[in-house]
């Protein structure tokens, strides 16, 4: 059982993550500009039924100029700190995510504002985008990484038990998002945690681990 008193000796606050790239096998993310609107706007516009957005606090875009108002808010601002991905097969920007709530001093950060357009969803681009993130976090030294998603999104947090995040509870009427009360589930990953799922993410993201059709082979 973990002590939860235990002394966590020569505590020092790290450093806050940076807007830099990062790139792995099958996909890259660089910081979010606004630049990106018309690639943005163009992935976004996949989503026919508009169900990836339900549980969004922002969306769906009825224009470009929606997109571009929404890129100035954001990419002012160190936190949300967001990142486009972009699909290495294709050289095609399909989504976004952000670091937000970052706080060194004490060692935590969250992932959220994820958005995957329909050609990303379920691939392993998709999961390296997340495994990337999560690898600069504990490469730096955090010692939490949470992930928070509205209770009634079952597909969050499938995802968030899938990536190896601990569910933790939910916090009853915590906001109100597009005029709906929303609980929030609360998922985690800690420092400690970290060394064996990243050997599982390496292991799964293989192409070894992939067969012709790329099928998984052994699940994450």
């Amino acid at each position: 059982m973990r002590d939860i008193e235990q002394q966590v000796k020569g505590w020092q606050p790290v450093r806050r993550p940076e807007p830099a790239n990062m790139a792995g096998q099958y996909v890259a993310l660089s910081p979010l500009m606004v630049s990106h609107a018309q690639a943005i706007f163009d992935a976004t516009s996949k989503d026919k039924t508009g169900a990836g957005w339900q549980y969004m606090p922002v969306g769906p875009f009825g224009n470009i100029g929606e997109v571009r108002a929404f890129l100035q808010k954001v990419c002012a601002k160190p936190d949300p700190m967001f990142f486009a991905i972009t699909d290495l097969s294709s050289g095609k920007v399909c989504g976004f995510a952000s670091f937000l709530r970052i706080n060194p001093d004490q060692g935590s950060i969250e992932v959220g504002y994820i958005y995957f357009a329909p050609e990303l969803q379920k691939t392993r681009a998709a999961t390296e985008a997340m495994f990337l993130m999560m690898q600069q976090v504990f490469d730096l030294g955090y010692r939490r990484y949470e992930w928070k998603c509205n209770a009634a999104n079952g597909a969050s947090m499938a995802a968030a038990k899938r990536l190896g995040f601990t569910f933790e509870g939910v916090f009853r009427q915590a906001m109100v998002v597009k005029g709906r009360n929303r609980d929030t589930a609360w998922f985690s990953i800690v420092d400690g945690e970290w060394p064996a799922l990243c050997d599982r993410f390496q292991k799964w993201l293989s192409p070894e681990n992939f067969d012709a059709d790329g099928r998984q082979i052994t699940r994450l």
